[in-house]
Order: C-alpha cells, then sequence, then structure tokens
C-alpha cells in the first residue's frame, strides 16, 4: 500500500505520475492553474477521475448539445440523475441507461450486477420507485470459449443483481458480433415511477445543511474505475482492481430507505455515488447549488484498515448515497435508515465559500474550488474525418445476392445468435416481481401497468450498429425508428428515450465523425418522431483486438399506453385473420442478415429511411390499434419479413400461414427495408383497417395446420413445419452454449 503522504506535489509533477492517473500534461497544467499551486496526490486523483471522459464527458459534449431535449411531456431532461417524463394523472416516469461495459469485459458477472445496480440508485435518486429494467448486450461471435464466458457470466449477473432486489427484467436485446470480441457491451435501462412534487434532485442547497453518507461501507474495490472506464482495455489487461463489487441485499434495503427518506421535507438533496464515488457526488451536488462542501473522512465507513484520502475519495464501493439534510432535522434522515437496517452518518456541511474540502486526521487532505472539477472541466472539440470505407459503400449499387433455397436460407437465419430466441437469457430473469408485467421478454416491447390504473408504459432498447457502420447519419435514424416501431406494435406512443453512446477511441478521427453523423441522425429522428432524448450516457474507448466496435448509440425509449386494452401482442393470436404487410420493400441487403450469412461481412449502403413516411406510418397503425382493428403488430427488422412471419407463429399455438409475395423472392422474403410492420387483422375489421392504413397490402390468412407456407415468383418457395423451426430458432443459443472447445 502506497504511503501518500510521502509522495509530494513536486515529484508529482517531476516524475510526471498524474499521467499513471489518466491526466494529460496540457490537463495536469490546467488542474495547476485552477488551483494557483500543484496539487498533492489526493487532489491529482480527484481532477483525474472528474475529468475522465467517463464524468466530464469532454469530447463527447459538444455534439449531445445537438439533441432536442425538451417536449412537453418533459419535466426533466438532461443533467440530472435520470429523467422524467409525465404520463398524466400527477405521475411521471423516470428512466436512463448506462453502460458498464469495461468491468464487463474483466469481471462480466460483477461487472453486470453492479451495472444494475448503479442505474437502479439513477432512478430511485430522483425519488422514483423502479418498476422495470431492461438490458442491451453486445458480443463476439459464439463460437470460442471466452465469449461464451463472457455472454453467460453477463447474463448471470444480470439476473442475480436484479432477482434479489424485487424490480423486474421485463426484456432487452442481444446482438453477436466479432467487432465485440474482446469488448462486450453490458448497458443496463432502468424505469421508476414518481408523482410530480416528489422528484427530487442532486443537489447541495442551504448552506449549514449536512451531507450524509448512506449504505454499503466504503473499500478499495473500484478505485480509478471511471478513469479505467475512459480508456482502452486490452483483452489481456488485469483491471479487477478497478471492478467494483455489488451487494443487491443492502441495495433492496437501500431503495426502501431512500424511497422513505425523500418524502421528508427534512431532506434538501441526494445522489447516488457512481462513477469516481464519493467525489463526484458530493462535487457535483455543491456546483449544481452553488456552494462548498467540507466533509471530514474520520466519519466515513469504512471496512477496510487504514484507507487514505485518496482511497476513499475514489473507491467505487456500491450500494452507497450522498444526501443533504436541513440543518437541525439530519436526525431524522439518520433514524429512516437505521429503521431500515442501512447505516448513513452526518461526515460534512454544506459551505459558502464554493470549494471541495475533504478533511482526514485532523488535516486538510484536498481542498479544490469546486467548479473546476465540473463547470471547468476541459472540453475538447475533436478532428472529425469521413471514414475511408463510407464513399466506397456509398458508391455500390443494391444488388440482390443469389439465394439458391430460400427455405434452407430461412433456417440459417433463424438460427443465428442475434436472431435465435433469447429465452435462455431471459428465462434467468424474474420478468414478473412487483406483478404488474402483462408483456415480457420476447415482445417486440416489454409493457409493465401502472399500478392502480388502466394505463401501461411500453419499453424497449434498439439499435442495429451494423447501419450505423455503414452510414452513420442514417444508421442513427433507424436506431430511433427502430425503438419506436416496437413501441407503437405494443399499442403505446413514444414519449422519449435514453440514449447509451458506445463508440471506439474519439480521438480517431474516423470515429469521432461516426459519432458525430450518428447524433445528427439520432436527432433528426427524435425530432421527427416527437421523442426527446432526457437522458443517456457516453462509453468511449471501446476497442477489440485494436479495431474499434461498430458505433452502437443503444436507444431505450418509453412509449405510453392510455388502456391496458390498447395492449397488442406480436404473434398471430387466431385462425382465418388476415395478415397485413404494412411498408414498401426494396432490394436494400448491406448490413443485413443475409449478407452477414453469405458474405462474414457488410457493405454497400444502409437501408433506406423516410421519416416523414415513418411517422405517418407509426401514426396509422396506432390509430389503427387504439380503435382496436389489430389483432397482432410486429416490426420487422433482421432477417426481413420471412423471419418476422416465422417469429409470429412461434406461440405455441399451433397455427400456421398461408402467404403469397408479390415481385423477386430473395427480397421479398429477406430485404431489411425500414418503415414496414406485419400485422394481423379480424376478416370482419379489413375494411376499416384498410381505410385507415394507406399502404397496407393483404398478402395471406393465419391457419391453424402449423404450417409455414410461403409462395413468390408462382411457386412454394417456404414450405415448413413450424414446430420444426421454433425448435431450431428456440435451440440455437443453448446449443452454441453447450459446444465446449477442449
Amino acid at each position: 500500500m502506497m504511503d501518500i503522504k510521502n509522495i509530494k506535489p513536486e515529484q508529482i509533477e517531476a516524475k510526471q505520475l498524474y499521467k499513471e492517473m489518466g491526466l494529460s500534461d496540457e490537463e495536469y497544467g490546467m488542474a495547476k492553474e485552477k488551483m494557483n499551486r500543484l496539487p498533492n496526490y489526493t487532489e491529482t486523483g480527484i481532477f483525474s477521475v472528474m475529468w475522465s471522459e467517463h464524468c466530464s464527458y469532454k469530447t463527447s459534449k459538444p455534439l449531445l448539445k445537438k439533441f432536442p431535449t425538451k417536449g412537453v411531456q418533459v419535466l426533466q431532461g438532461p443533467g440530472e440523475g435520470a429523467g422524467v417524463v409525465d404520463i398524466g394523472d400527477n405521475q411521471a416516469v423516470v428512466f436512463k441507461i448506462e453502460s458498464h461495459n469495461s468491468p464487463s469485459a474483466v469481471e462480466p458477472f460483477e461487472g453486470s450486477a453492479t451495472g444494475v445496480g448503479g442505474i437502479l440508485r439513477d432512478v430511485f435518486s430522483m425519488g422514483a420507485k423502479p418498476i422495470a429494467s431492461m438490458n442491451s448486450l453486445r458480443f463476439g461471435k459464439l463460437k470460442d470459449d471466452h465469449t461464451k464466458m463472457l455472454f453467460s457470466e453477463a447474463v448471470r449477473g444480470i439476473a442475480s443483481y436484479g432477482n434479489v432486489i424485487g424490480v423486474p427484467t421485463v426484456g432487452g436485446e442481444v446482438q453477436f458480433d466479432e467487432s465485440y470480441k474482446e469488448n462486450p457491451l453490458v448497458n443496463a435501462m432502468v424505469v421508476g415511477l414518481v408523482d410530480h412534487d416528489k422528484v427530487q434532485k442532486g443537489t447541495a442547497a442551504g448552506v449549514g445543511n449536512t451531507v450524509i453518507y448512506a449504505g454499503g461501507s466504503t473499500g478499495r474495490d473500484g478505485i480509478h474505475g471511471a478513469t479505467f472506464s475512459s480508456d482502452v482495455v486490452e483483452g489481456e489487461d488485469d483491471n479487477t482492481s478497478a471492478v467494483a463489487i455489488g451487494d443487491p441485499h443492502m441495495g433492496k434495503k437501500l431503495i426502501a430507505a431512500c424511497l422513505e427518506a425523500v418524502n421528508s421535507d427534512a431532506l434538501v438533496g441526494i445522489q447516488d455515488m457512481g462513477a469516481a464515488g464519493l467525489t463526484s457526488s458530493a462535487s457535483e451536488m455543491a456546483s449544481k447549488a452553488g456552494t462548498g462542501i467540507e466533509m471530514n473522512l474520520d466519519l466515513v465507513p469504512q471496512r477496510e484498515e487504514n484507507m487514505d484520502a485518496y482511497e476513499i475519495m475514489l473507491s467505487e464501493s456500491q450500494e452507497r448515497m450522498v444526501l443533504v439534510a436541513r440543518k437541525g432535522r439530519e436526525q431524522e434522515i439518520l433514524d429512516i435508515f437505521r429503521q431500515h437496517d442501512v447505516q448513513a452518518m452526518a461526515i460534512g456541511e454544506v459551505i459558502e465559500e464554493k470549494t471541495f474540502r475533504i478533511k482526514q486526521h485532523g488535516e486538510v487532505a484536498a481542498d479544490i474550488p469546486v467548479d473546476a472539477l465540473t463547470e471547468d472541466a476541459p472540453v475538447y472539440h475533436l478532428p472529425s474525418e469521413e471514414a475511408a470505407y463510407y464513399r466506397e459503400f456509398q458508391a455500390k449499387e443494391n444488388t440482390v445476392p443469389v439465394v439458391d433455397n430460400h427455405q434452407e436460407m430461412l433456417r440459417k437465419l433463424l438460427q443465428q445468435p442475434t436472431i435465435a430466441s433469447k429465452e435462455w437469457a431471459y428465462n434467468q430473469y424474474d420478468s414478473t416481481a412487483q406483478s404488474n408485467t402483462i408483456q415480457g421478454p420476447g415482445s417486440d416491447a416489454a409493457v409493465v401497468q401502472i399500478e392502480g390504473t388502466e394505463k401501461a408504459i411500453a419499453i424497449t432498447t434498439d439499435c442495429n450498429s451494423r447501419y450505423i457502420y455503414l452510414d452513420p447519419e442514417v444508421g442513427g435514424k433507424i436506431a430511433v425508428a427502430e425503438a419506436a416501431r416496437n413501441i407503437v406494435c405494443s399499442g403505446a406512443k413514444p414519449l422519449a428515450l435514453t440514449d447509451g453512446l458506445n463508440y471506439g477511441n474519439p480521438t480517431n478521427p474516423e470515429v469521432f465523425w461516426q459519432m458525430e453523423k450518428s447524433i445528427v441522425g439520432i436527432s433528426e429522428a427524435c425530432t421527427a418522431l416527437d421523442t426527446p432524448v432526457i437522458s443517456g450516457n457516453v462509453s468511449l474507448y471501446n476497442q477489440s483486438a485494436g479495431e474499434a466496435i461498430m458505433p452502437t448509440p443503444i436507444i431505450g425509449m418509453v412509449g405510453l399506453l392510455e388502456s391496458v386494452n390498447n395492449v397488442t401482442p406480436s404473434h398471430f393470436q387466431q385462425k382465418d385473420d388476415a395478415i397485413y404487410l404494412i411498408g414498401e420493400t426494396h432490394a436494400e441487403f448491406g448490413g443485413s442478415e443475409l449478407q452477414n450469412i453469405l458474405e462474414d461481412s457488410y457493405t454497400g449502403k444502409a437501408p433506406y429511411i423516410d421519416l416523414k413516411v415513418e411517422a405517418n406510418r407509426q401514426k396509422q397503425l396506432l390509430e389503427a390499434i387504439q380503435q382496436g382493428f389489430v389483432v397482432s403488430a410486429h416490426d420487422l427488422s433482421e432477417g426481413g419479413l420471412a423471419v418476422a412471419l416465422a417469429e409470429s407463429v412461434f406461440n405455441g399455438k399451433g397455427l400456421g400461414i398461408q402467404v403469397e409475395l408479390q415481385g423477386e423472392a430473395t427480397t421479398a422474403l429477406f430485404s431489411e427495408s425500414q418503415s414496414r410492420f406485419l400485422v394481423s387483422v379480424k376478416s370482419e375489421n379489413k375494411t376499416q383497417f384498410e381505410n385507415l392504413i394507406s399502404d397496407a397490402k393483404q398478402i395471406g390468412v393465419v391457419t391453424n395446420d402449423g404450417k409455414l407456407t410461403v409462395q413468390a415468383e408462382g411457386n412454394n418457395v417456404i414450405e415448413e413445419d413450424v414446430e420444426q423451426i421454433n425448435k431450431l430458432w428456440n435451440e440455437a443459443i443453448p446449443n452454441l452454449l453447450a459446444d465446449k472447445k477442449v
């Protein structure tokens, strides 16, 4: 263990020790300027975590300003622990998505578990009761034991934390590609419910008010986790000490205690100790309030002996909160936590001087101007350069791949891990905790009823990174549009979104260009579909085998159903219903799952999208659902119409389909053209449905013979037993995981 007292500020500068903490020469110079002196070891560490990309967004901040963040439905946009959206009747939903990529690359079980715990704290720190959890995961191809271990352990970690905490994990998505082999993406999303007048903010207002520490003890786990998550993680690096360890049993008690505390008017502010732990939470709360904070680290609960100020301030031990209570009433807050068997103690106070002052053993361990850590953090406008491959891809004509056997190709597609059933994963999750889940994992969007009302919310996570790689701007539009399609298919009106922006090294001009262009596309789609960005997270420096991951901005979206009667399943429901395809199909295979099978690569143009057409189709379909004309609705995505048709009869009801398609068979079956829906309608409602939907075309009927029969170009191109191909789809991932290399 290092004795930081023996490391003089002059040594830090002379030996450039600040570089080991993640500060550049220029940034260290800025820190000296802010301090008007040489910072000591603890102060240098505090600057390094607060100015890390993970905490300061120093390279992405200029781009994030492009997002539309306002709307009549938005009660709180970016800037707090999570965003808040009105759902009527003085109620609001609070939600956010956040990544835990680097920790999950080295300790997938703990990394994913603490990812769930961290995003839960962001939501309940806003005063909201968590009511649902989702996830969005990316891994390499399931062909080597290491990738299989990463996937299995990450799913186990999510399940272990979520199941104990009592918040249902209602869905998510998993995609597989070699781009993520050494750098998996683990993004967790949580939705909470709060009354308008109970919304809390992370602020340390009121000079003389008391700063309270609540939750688990502080240990040496997770030290410099924020810096670790702001750098490239190589496959062989041992960074396990930077991964914090979660405790869902403590987390459950902490939720209950915090939700009781927010009902007390003795509480001024509350914030989660997330990345950079006590440092970021306390300094951010003071900066937002225009105040300062003084803390005595001798009062901080510590589970390890002889921890110094540097370790305590940079620890990312889990299940910890910072609260500010009114002076003279702090005991009311302390008593609430003790009643829930959660330790809490006063460790400092709000001061008028705008400084972040830390004391330990009767000495000042750090004294930094508070805005220097937050408002005055460096911001970089990095160079952007169009990716070299982009023009080449744009010059390619859209051609139709050669598929000799369409039936065999459907079988292959259904067994692709990105398309195959994710039941192996979501069966490990408790999706029915709290007893309000109406549609859980496996649906286009999960649906959770708002207890005591007829209302429900729909939730989804989406992103096709292949399209964004091919054309970042168009791909960004598609990511938002597909999320909104899933929400509409469930019967809900899209409200707003949270984004988990996962990219490679931003100092690479081509990676920064991917970020820049995809954010433009996301912003345009948000405006067109009235889904403002209310919260989010940025994760950069994601690399695999020395190459950037495919740009992966995850879209987490929430929608509102005014009545649970409008909940719409994604599967066909009964014999003789008419099957409709909404939207036009073109020869668009760039970034498609078919291209992946045939070429093992992605080239060409991303599918075209017209946001006006998208918005109009979504509006019309939602109206048809609300008027009761739609029995089921499913959006078309990976694998195109053929996969959507198969998935629509995978519900164990013995149903089949008889479908006749127009045009060239490969395009009709496997193109991934956008803005399309597969819908079933009762025969007596066909006329009303067709009057509402301007570009719906009946392509077949639902049968009860358990056969999937598709005709194209005058021939039966697919004649399958539904039970057999359902088995292939269901068993694909378990079979790959069981195939261990000896």
